[in-house]
């Protein structure tokens, strides 16, 4: 998932070794802002996320779970807040050559909506070049978000890996106190693929 499309869900509408994580914690202000207008926009949409985030009895990690247990042995892939309208979870999950999206009800934990099944080769080519890394890389998302809480003092809103600069990351989104905080954490080494058969 690109970075900018992560940000934009929470605006948005959102290492793990065994010696610790590196966590890089910022937040929205720590970014440069060349006008007001849109500066007090996204203020008052944060605001406005961060009011609707601390009333769901669901956390994201929950979320998580409940989309996983719907195609066993799946990881999910990223995951993101959403306050348009009921407060959900839309959670993208994969396992071997299929991706599933699903809707979480961020109250009641029940899946709202309807799955979309898609394959691998449906994805844009970012977003199946991080699909194909997941496989690989030893840690999940959820390992990641247990540390980004942890890191920012707060509840994760989002989550999902990203690629910047060449090398790939958990992003995950944070609420911590009135701010979101993005954390970004290095996962160990992705494992060799073995030869490719033909």
């Amino acid at each position: 998932m690109p970075k900018q499309h992560l940000l934009a869900l929470i605006v948005w509408t959102a290492m793990l070794t065994a010696s610790g994580a590196v966590a890089d914690v910022q937040s929205p202000a720590d970014t440069d802002r060349s006008t007001t207008a849109p500066a007090d926009a996204e203020d008052a949409t944060i605001r406005r996320v961060l009011t609707e985030f601390r009333t769901v009895r669901v956390p994201l990690s929950r979320a998580m779970a409940i989309a996983e247990r719907l195609h066993e042995g799946s990881k999910t892939a990223d995951i993101s807040f959403e306050s348009a309208g009921a407060p959900i979870y839309r959670v993208r999950t994969i396992r071997n050559e299929r991706v599933w999206e699903n809707t979480v009800d961020a109250n009641s934990g029940g899946i709202a909506g309807k799955e979309v099944t898609s394959s691998l080769r449906q994805l844009g080519r970012e977003d199946l070049a991080n699909m194909i890394a997941l496989k690989w890389i030893k840690q999940e998302l959820s390992d990641a978000v247990q540390v980004a809480e942890r890191a920012a003092a707060g509840s994760a809103l989002a989550g999902g890996l990203v690629r910047q600069d060449g090398r790939l990351n958990f992003v995950v989104v944070v609420a911590a106190g009135d701010d979101l905080k993005e954390v970004m954490l290095a996962p160990p080494n992705v494992a060799k693929q073995g030869p490719i058969r033909r």
